[in-house]
């Protein structure tokens, strides 16, 4: 008998066992579907909010973190005149939502963005602590979110002091 042998294939199999394993949790494991809405949030310049009607709201989330938030959306009335009300986020570009979810194009939003074919507003501020739930709608009304770090959740997360400037997080 070749000890050497079975021994590379014990290897060689407890390494694709551990592959499929961390693909699999990543992928599929810790994703829900998230509660049915017929509304969405939106920040106005104001730091006021205010509630849209949504229709074909498909959600999913993370069970494990917030930021696993993702979800496409369409709004009965095409967006008017949002950038002059609306809050704009800083920085924006979703990440990448699991390939199941397939209504959620995260590399076409994000150039949609870029080439301004679709605008980003910030939907709700610190929907957990460190966290705001982003807005992309295009012309036509159909819309997508997700949830990104803020400034404070950068800070927070990398271990910089957060400042006063961030509120006080809940344990």
């Amino acid at each position: 008998m070749n000890w050497g042998k079975i021994t590379v294939a014990l290897l060689v199999g407890a390494a694709v066992a551990a592959g499929f394993g961390i693909w699999y949790t990543q992928t599929y494991a810790y994703h829900v579907p998230a509660p049915e809405q017929n509304e969405i949030t939106l920040t106005t310049l104001e730091a006021e909010t205010a509630v849209l009607e949504v229709t074909d709201f498909t959600a999913i989330q993370s069970e494990s973190s917030p930021l696993g938030f993702r979800a496409c959306f369409k709004l009965p009335e095409p967006p008017l005149g949002f950038t002059e009300i609306y809050d704009r986020p800083d920085e924006t570009g979703p990440t990448i939502a699991p390939g199941w979810f397939d209504c959620f194009d995260a590399r076409q939003i994000g150039e949609d963005l870029l080439s301004r074919d679709a605008i980003a507003l910030m939907g709700t501020k610190n929907i957990a602590y460190g966290i705001d739930r982003i807005i992309a709608l295009y012309p036509d009304g159909t819309g997508f979110a997700w949830h990104q770090l803020n400034n404070c959740g950068r800070k927070s997360y990398d271990g910089s002091p957060v400042g006063e400037a961030c509120p006080p997080r809940d344990e």
